[in-house]
C-alpha cells in the first residue's frame, strides 16, 4: 500500500462514527438502499443493518447510486427483527423511527449526538408497526408541502445530515469514532480492499 493510500484510508477511519447506524426495514430498491448507502459513507456512518422480513435478501446494490459505498461501509443483512434489533442495541443506547405519527417530533427538535440507531423503512407502507415497537421515539423531517413524505433515501441524507451537524458541534469528529479495536480492523480490511 502507498503511502498516499494509508493517509486516504487514515483520514477517512478518524472520522468514522461508531455510535450511529442506520437500519433499513424491508426497502425493496436496491438503488436506494445505494442511495442511502452513499450518504452513510459521506457522513462517517459504518454500519448499516438491511433488514427484509417481506421480502428476499438482497443479492447486490445499485452500483451507479452507490458508487461503491458498500465497499466501505460494514453492511449485515437480517431476516429476523429480533435478531436484528438485538445487534443494534449492542451498539446503540436510543433507537428512532420515521414514521407520520401522532407522537412524532420534529427532527430538529431531537437530540442526536448520544449512540443512536435510525430507522427507515420500506418506500410505500414506512416503518411497520412491528418495527416501531423496538423503538424508544419517533420522528418527521417538516414538510409544508401536499405530499408529506420523501423518498427514503432522500429522508435518510436530510436526517444524517443533522446528526452529522449536530456531532460536530458537540466536536466529536475531531475524536475517535470508532474503538481501537475497530479501527485496526477496518484500516486492515480496507488496505487489503475488501471488508
Amino acid at each position: 500500500m502507498t503511502p498516499e493510500r494509508e493517509l486516504r484510508i487514515r483520514t477517512v477511519l478518524d472520522k468514522r462514527q461508531e455510535n450511529v447506524v442506520v437500519v433499513l426495514e424491508n426497502v425493496t430498491d436496491p438503488h436506494n438502499i445505494s442511495a442511502v448507502m452513499r450518504t452513510c459513507d459521506a457522513v462517517g456512518v459504518q454500519d448499516v443493518y438491511v433488514l427484509n422480513t417481506r421480502i428476499p435478501l438482497h443479492k447486490k446494490w445499485g452500483a451507479k447510486s452507490s458508487s461503491s459505498a458498500a465497499g466501505w461501509l460494514t453492511v449485515r443483512q437480517y431476516d429476523d427483527a429480533a435478531e436484528c434489533f438485538e445487534a443494534v442495541r449492542r451498539q446503540v443506547d436510543r433507537i428512532y423511527t420515521t414514521h407520520l405519527g401522532g407522537d412524532a417530533v420534529s427532527l430538529y427538535e431531537m437530540e442526536l449526538t448520544g449512540r443512536i440507531g435510525l430507522v427507515f423503512g420500506n418506500e410505500h407502507s414506512g416503518v411497520s408497526e412491528e418495527i416501531r415497537a423496538y423503538a424508544d421515539g419517533n420522528f418527521v423531517i417538516p414538510q409544508v408541502g401536499v405530499i408529506k413524505s420523501l423518498n427514503i433515501s432522500v429522508a435518510c441524507a436530510v436526517t444524517l445530515y443533522e446528526v452529522y451537524r449536530q456531532k460536530h458541534a458537540a466536536g466529536q469528529y475531531d475524536l475517535p469514532g470508532l474503538s481501537g479495536e475497530r479501527y485496526q480492523e477496518l484500516l486492515s480490511a480496507w488496505s487489503r480492499g475488501q471488508l
